[in-house]
């Protein structure tokens, strides 16, 4: 599962960073609970929490379509890449005003892979089960 195991190094370093923007203004601004009515610790914040709550469930689609196809598959590796690039978005996106192209296309891009995925996933399964 080497697409996967790629894609989740490169999401694993984003979301350090991601984690260490938040602890670093939290520290500056000294809040250590919640925004502290901070409007860019929030944006921080949500970045992250964001990235939290769409990459796991992502990964583990691409997981288990990588272990159901094997190795080598482009559209996969593809995605993998996008998935990146667009947590990139949408987190560059969240420290700019709204409405902004970043974010937008950081969190529609997101939705796109996670449903893209799950009919991939969906497919494959009765492809199986057959």
């Amino acid at each position: 599962m080497m697409i996967t195991l790629v894609t989740a190094g490169f999401c694993g370093l984003l979301y350090f960073v991601l984690t260490l923007r938040v602890g670093q203004l939290r520290q500056s601004e000294k809040v250590m609970l919640g925004d502290g009515g901070n409007d860019v610790l929030l944006g921080r914040i949500r970045a992250h929490a964001n990235f939290a709550e769409f990459v796991p469930i992502i990964l583990i689609l691409m997981g288990a379509i990588e272990a159901s196809i094997g190795a080598g598959n482009e559209l996969l590796a593809s995605t993998g890449i996008l998935l990146f690039l667009l947590r990139i978005s949408h987190a560059f996106g969240m420290a700019r005003p709204a409405p902004n192209p970043f974010r937008l296309a950081g969190a529609v891009g997101t939705w796109i892979v996670l449903v893209g995925l799950s009919i991939w996933a969906i497919v494959l399964a009765y492809g199986h089960a057959g």
